[in-house]
């Protein structure tokens, strides 16, 4: 059973393979620097279907789909299927989860859904609940911007703090250690869930600067629990505070006397070409986080370019409902640990 380290972290019995990833995301996506690490790059962001909305849980499918495809896995094989999106009641994921066969749990943490079932998936399995599982997180721009901003005929301005939604989906394959031949896969050992932290900021337009903090105290409370620092890893990863959060979280470390250093990436800032200055501050969703990490991060491990990867997803909590009533912005961020395979 997994054992608790310290307040906030789970040590893993044994580590839970990553059997395989795959992501796929819209063409604005597709022209940026991970285009290699898509799988597959849509032209239309309708997916030639009615909404928006559909097209979102049409992307959700080919991810999932992708993944087993590509490790050799038949979705019968699957105990469970964690997933979630930006969208009210998660509608993206459940539309999606409707044409699977397979227990569907749904998930809401904003922009780090992804690692908020990386993390219980792993801890389901390690516990002896579920063999195999899938974990799948989406977002789409135009969905988005529907439901949190103005419509996007109404052409408004951005400020540069302002992220943009990316349009993308990813999933990955958790796995039993030793339920077969896994060699060069990576593996999650540890989970670190956060908690909420409100630090008053009612600006929707710069997030990043909300969720900095949650960042900070999950990282903290990661490295803390764990008797580790930024050294000890090959690479830290947020996603997605975009340019401006990214800048706060670092002054909040070296406030403390620790320096992030290079190793420190944020996907929001990954994601886009650096040059495009539609984006903003960068790329957000759950999209972003999910697109990053199951094609360019989880590749680059398979390719043993890094080991240790602390791969911290984090999220703003709120809703246009809360944003109207003027409340402010609480966040969130868990972590999790991968390693390298053998």
């Amino acid at each position: 059973m997994p054992k608790q380290r310290g307040k906030q972290t789970s040590a893993l019995t044994s580590p839970v393979t990553i059997a395989s990833s795959a992501c796929v995301a819209g063409s604005k996506e597709g022209r940026g620097p991970l285009r290699s690490n898509i799988d597959s790059i849509y032209e239309d962001s309708m997916l030639g279907l009615k909404s928006w909305e559909q097209a979102e849980s049409a992307m959700q499918r080919d991810a999932l789909n992708l993944a087993l495809s590509k490790g050799n896995i038949p979705e019968s094989a699957l105990r469970f299927v964690l997933a979630g999106d930006l969208l009210g009641q998660c509608i993206g994921s459940a539309f999606s989860a409707r044409e699977c066969d397979t227990p569907f749990i749904g998930l809401f943490g904003a922009c780090s859904t992804i690692t908020e079932a990386l993390g219980l998936g792993a801890l389901l399995i390690d516990g002896g609940f579920a063999d195999r599982l899938a974990a799948i997180t989406s977002s789409h721009f135009c969905g988005a911007e529907r439901q949190f901003r103005m419509p996007l005929e109404y052409g408004g301005q951005r400020p540069t703090t302002a992220q943009w939604t990316v349009t993308g989906a990813g999933a990955a394959v958790l796995e039993k250690a030793g339920l077969r031949n896994s060699a060069g896969n990576p593996r999650i050992s540890h989970v670190t869930f956060g908690k909420v932290v409100d630090m008053g900021i009612k600006d929707v337009s710069f997030m990043g600067a909300s969720m900095a903090p949650a960042a900070f105290s999950t990282l903290s409370a990661h490295f803390e629990d764990c008797g580790l620092s930024p050294e000890d890893y090959d690479l830290i990863v947020t996603g997605d505070l975009g340019s401006a959060g990214s800048e706060i979280l670092r002054e909040l470390f070296q406030k403390n006397g620790v320096t992030l250093g290079e190793r420190y990436k944020d996907c929001g800032m990954m994601i886009f070409d650096p040059h495009d200055t539609d984006v903003g501050a960068g790329g957000s969703g759950c999209g972003c986080s999910a697109v990053t990490l199951c094609g360019h991060i989880l590749n680059g491990m398979r390719e043993k370019k890094w080991r240790r990867v602390l791969f911290c997803g984090t999220g703003a909590l709120f809703s246009p409902m809360s944003a109207q009533q003027g409340e402010s912005i609480p966040s969130i961020c868990h972590a999790v640990r991968i390693i390298g395979g053998e």
